[in-house]
This record gives C-alpha cells, structure tokens and sequence, in this order.
C-alpha cells in the first residue's frame, strides 16, 4: 500500500486545539482507523469547504483529514452528526435531481450497465444512494427490475411519481423480498462513516454470484496527483465525503467483506473516479461483525 505525500499543494496540518465549530457537536470524531480500526493515525491535511454547494455558515468551513499509519487509508478526522446531516441535506445539488439531464446520463449509465451485462443480464438492480436515478432508468431499458435506496426523502418521493420502487432508508436496515442480482453503490461508499458496514449490507443483499458495481474517486491516479500539484482538487473539499480510495485500498476492502474484484474501469460520472465491478463470493457476512456506527 502506498503512503501518500503532497508536497505541492499548501497543506495546514490540524493544530493541538482547533477552534470550535459554529455548531456544536457538529462532528463525530473516529477514534480508529474506520478500515482496520487501528488507532495509529496522523493528520494529514485540511482543506476549505466553505465553497461546496452543500455548504452553510452552520458548519465548519474547514476539513481536516488524517492517514491510518497501518493500512494507510485516508479518511476525515470525523463525520457528521444528525443535526449537521440535516443542514447538509437541506437542498440537492442539480445534478442529484431525478431526472436531471435525463438523456446525457442515458448513455453514461448504459456504459456502466453494459460492463455488468458480462456477470448478470437481469433480476433485481438495488441503487444504494440512486441521486438522478438514471442508473435505475436505464438498467430498466436493459430487462433489470429497479429499486432504489436514498436518504432524501425528496427524491424518493419524486423517483416514485416515475414508477419506480424506492425507499428512504439506509442500507444497513433494509431487506428485499428476494435476492438482488446486482447492487450498486455509484459514488456512494465515500459517504459512508464505516463503508464496512455498508459492504456487509450489500453483501447480505446479494444472491450467490451476484454482482457490486463500485464508483469513487481514486486516490491513486495520476490525475490526482497533478490537481494536488496545482491546487485544485475539489474532493479534499467535498462535505459529503468522509473517504478516499485508490484501487489498491478499496481491493483489499472488498475482498475482507467478501467480494472478488473482476474488471476495472474509468467512470465518466465525475471527476477522477474509478469504476470497480466485484462478485459476490463466499457465504452470506452474517457470520462476521461488522463496526457499529456509535
């Protein structure tokens, strides 16, 4: 695993004591590592959110984000509590609306489906965090049933007028009346205060051989390296976000939650993000104890 370094970009290292933030109890700090739960973890750097849409005068305007010396997972120093992921879900960015920009995401999501097509051709297609739902739109087009899961009560209420089953409901909690043959989690697992947990779900989710399909941004790609090198990486300033990736991280991460990698891609959903398509392997995680968010 590489120990990641950024010396071209300004990087303020989180002082002894910060000051507080304009809401209290805005953050839960991680007291481990939320990967390999080893406590050994240093700061590695902050960044200025005060830019995001998503942004209010309520929060912080400042991120800080530290590196786990044993599995060298990047994470921020904390996440949100309840009341900090009201403000931050008071609004939707545009494109997050159902529906948004309905035909240009047809053929983006039909690329993401066509690379499943070699591993499943149909059955239940769970969205974990379905945002715009042209994902699910679209893998109706190829024969799958959708359904989707989000945390924004508006959007599931809107994804319904389309006709199509959804739930307002984390994953962790949910069940389906029968095996989903593919799960995905597009740009979803970042969001995650333990993405273990939500590895889990999917898993329990799953039919024998059935199929995750993984977008994040990635870490370890040379395209981050050159934003860092000058300034402008948006994703160390991205409030919804408590991870990031590169391939070699997240690989190790599925494999623990029962899950064998078989193709890597590029995702053109956003910016610097990698697309992982993982098969379910192994007998239901029931067995295994996934972390508990406190």
């Amino acid at each position: 695993m590489i120990k990641y370094s950024f010396p071209a970009a300004p990087v303020t290292y989180r002082p002894a004591a910060s000051p507080p933030a304009t809401m209290a109890g805005e953050l839960i700090d991680y007291q481990a590592c939320p990967l390999c739960e080893s406590k050994a973890f240093r700061p590695l750097r902050s960044a200025d959110c005060s830019h995001h849409p998503r942004y209010s005068q309520e929060l912080s305007r400042t991120m800080h984000w530290s590196q786990c010396t044993a599995c060298q997972h990047v994470f921020r120093s904390g996440y949100y509590s309840e009341a900090a992921l009201n403000v931050v879900f008071r609004g939707t960015n545009e494109s997050q609306v159902v529906g948004y920009d309905l035909e240009r995401q047809r053929y983006v999501s039909a690329q993401m489906i066509e690379k499943v097509l070699s591993y499943q051709t149909g059955g239940t297609w769970l969205d974990v965090g379905f945002g715009n739902a042209s994902l699910l739109f679209t893998a109706q087009e190829y024969g799958f049933d959708p359904v989707g899961l989000d945390l924004r009560p508006q959007s599931v209420e809107e994804l319904r007028r389309w006709g199509v089953a959804a739930h307002c409901q984390d994953v962790t909690g949910f069940e389906l009346p029968r095996p989903a043959s593919v799960v995905s989690m597009a740009d979803v697992l970042e969001h995650m205060p333990f993405p273990k947990v939500g590895l889990h779900a999917a898993h329990r989710l799953l039919q024998p051989g059935g199929v995750l399909l993984i977008s994040l941004p990635n870490l370890g790609s040379l395209v981050w390296k050159a934003l860092d090198a000058n300034n402008a990486n948006p994703y160390w300033g991205e409030i919804e976000h408590y991870h990031n990736f590169d391939r070699d991280r997240l690989y190790a991460l599925l494999a623990e939650c029962g899950f064998r990698p078989v193709r890597y891609g590029i995702s053109q959903r956003y910016r610097v993000c990698m697309e992982v398509i993982a098969v379910k392997v192994g007998a239901d995680s029931a067995h295994h104890t996934p972390p508990q968010l406190p």
